[in-house]
């Protein structure tokens, strides 16, 4: 079957639930451990059906966010799904409390006893009101970003859509398209505010009903992180305010020198060069095309899953109107099928979205007979299969971007090291406002101006007195809807470095590296993963400088004022 031919029903909520108690009657109530054993993976069947309901009206809701009959569906999830939680947590509960907790650790890996322990500390029944608060507002403000019809140059579009605009060669061009798409955020500003505002209390409102101090360490537990903590995350960010910082003002100082731009200011930023930003050179089925035979190419495991995706018709790339904005990989457990999320836009962006959301569908194909607490790791860890890919691309990005390779391979080390600073940015920003959630809008604005300066001091506004009163953050939607997140992107990226600085060593042993890692799926903690792959421990003080120390020294070798 293709996508479009694979079934939606909306699950039977009284039959789930009558199911999932008749289970979990058979856990800690006394039955021998092959019972539990049993009962254990008879709920995860039962859950993986109804995750791949809810997974298919995602991804349908998202393709196409003015369909009525799945923006309904859509409800039905965000109200359920907490309620559904509820059954979860007790299927947790009964695990860790069950007599026979070592046998059933010895099954299933002490890894999910641990998650479990954080789960527990993160739920319990009277939030559920809260969560479907949340739920709502992640919904709507997805929907108001997805809204975006912005006039330019005698067109509409969204807001994927005027990225060629953002990186237009011609500098006025550049400067009007990124005034008209502050306009859309200023216009709309009250319902960003109001919803960010509603966010950080109810989120504040959960973790004190739960006993924590603030949301902060909730939204950690949230994430499962079983191995780090903020104290860590912070002594990670100084490492890139002290260690990347530095090198993207000098990356920044030469890029105006290429772009001959005595004083650049913000929208300038997205332009690399005066001969254009490299550009894959033909349509997405071009592009496609090239991938399929890259991955041929690079392994028999990746060939196979990347055919296994075309024949499934697994990947929605087009941009078109009323399709949410972004780009993911998700996973249809019953059909044990990835499936890709993008919206194309004939920028090199096109080529990284579809590589890196590749490396997330790979490693899901690759361990997709794990159990499911296993298929995926923490967010941190998943991002690495993910960035690493798109280096892993590197020996055939060639096929993509002919004469601009050169060009290609420097803006996209340049930029993914540039990326650093702004993911810290987002990290604290989000460490003040739920360490202060009595902040006013107003207030949040000037502490985001307050750290972008910091990380980011080369950002000049110049006449968008809209973003330099700091409102850049409201068009990064992790901050709305996965509070805490961003930061697993940056540790991702400087684990990511260190498979790029292998495979340029060794390409079949950093190749092997990496398809053993994609196996281990979510069976170890990030640093378990880290420590089997080999990899440097990204909160150790040294690691990002001498990490940084290779990409300097080949960023350095490119004469980029040739390019």
């Amino acid at each position: 079957m293709t996508f479009n031919e694979f079934k939606y029903e909306r699950p039977d909520l009284d039959k789930v639930k009558k199911a999932l108690e008749e289970k979990l009657d058979l856990i800690n109530t006394g039955k021998d451990l092959k019972t539990e054993i049993k009962a254990a993976y008879d709920l995860f069947k039962i859950n993986d059906d109804v995750q791949s309901m809810s997974t298919l009206c995602a991804v349908r809701n998202s393709i196409d966010t003015t369909d009525e009959f799945y923006e309904k569906e859509q409800e039905f999830f965000d109200e359920n799904g907490p309620v559904l939680r509820e059954y979860e947590q007790s299927f947790l509960e009964k695990l860790l409390d069950s007599p026979h907790r070592a046998g059933l650790e010895k099954e299933f890996g002490k890894l999910m006893f641990d998650r479990g322990e954080l789960a527990r500390k993160t739920f319990k029944p009277e939030i559920i009101p809260d969560l479907q608060v949340e739920n709502k507002l992640s919904t709507e403000y997805g929907k108001l970003t997805a809204s975006a019809k912005i006039e330019f140059q005698g067109g509409v579009y969204n807001l994927s859509q005027m990225a060629p605009f953002l990186q237009d060669l011609n500098r006025e061009t550049r400067h009007q398209a990124q005034l008209a798409v502050s306009k859309f955020f200023q216009d709309n500003e009250a319902q960003f505010d109001r919803i960010y505002d509603e966010m950080v209390k109810v989120r504040t409102k959960i973790a004190k009903t739960l006993g924590y101090e603030n949301f902060v360490q909730l939204g950690y537990d949230r994430f499962g992180r079983t191995d780090y903590n903020a104290k860590d995350v912070k002594t990670y960010r100084d490492q890139i305010y002290e260690d990347i910082v530095p090198l993207v003002n000098e990356l920044n100082q030469r890029k105006a020198k290429r772009l001959g731009i005595a004083e650049p200011k913000s929208y300038d930023l997205t332009l690399s060069f005066l001969s254009g930003n490299p550009k894959p050179k033909g349509d997405r089925a071009w592009q496609v095309e090239r991938a399929k035979k890259m991955y041929d190419e690079m392994s028999p495991e990746t060939s196979k899953f990347f055919n296994f995706m075309l024949e499934h018709e697994l990947l929605e790339l087009d941009a078109k109107p009323g399709k949410q904005g972004g780009g993911y990989c998700t996973y249809i457990p019953n059909h044990n099928a990835p499936f890709i999320f993008a919206n194309f836009n004939g920028t090199s962006h096109d080529v990284d979205v579809l590589t890196h959301e590749a490396g997330h569908a790979f490693q899901v194909y690759s361990s997709r007979d794990q159990i499911p607490d296993y298929r995926w790791p923490t967010m941190e860890a998943a991002e690495i299969h993910s960035m690493s890919m798109e280096f892993l691309a590197w020996p055939w990005i060639d096929s993509f971007f002919l004469e601009d390779t050169a060009k290609y391979k420097f803006s996209h080390l340049a930029g993914a090291v540039s990326f650093l600073p702004y993911g810290a940015s987002v990290d604290e920003f989000q460490h003040g406002v739920y360490e202060h959630p009595e902040l006013t809008p107003d207030e949040r604005k000037a502490l985001w101006r307050k750290i972008e300066k910091k990380y980011l001091p080369f950002k000049d506004y110049d006449d968008d007195l809209f973003m330099e009163k700091g409102t850049f953050w409201f068009r990064q939607g992790h901050i709305f809807g996965s509070p805490f997140y961003y930061i697993d992107y940056t540790l991702a990226q400087v684990c990511a470095f260190q498979y790029w600085i292998k495979h340029q060593e060794n390409r079949k042993e950093a190749l092997d590296s990496y398809l053993a890692l994609c196996k281990l799926g979510g069976s170890k903690s990030f640093l378990g993963l880290v420590n089997a792959a080999n990899l440097k421990n990204p909160f150790k003080k040294g690691t990002v400088k001498e990490i940084v120390k290779p990409i300097r020294a080949y960023l350095d070798s490119v004469n980029d004022l040739a390019l």
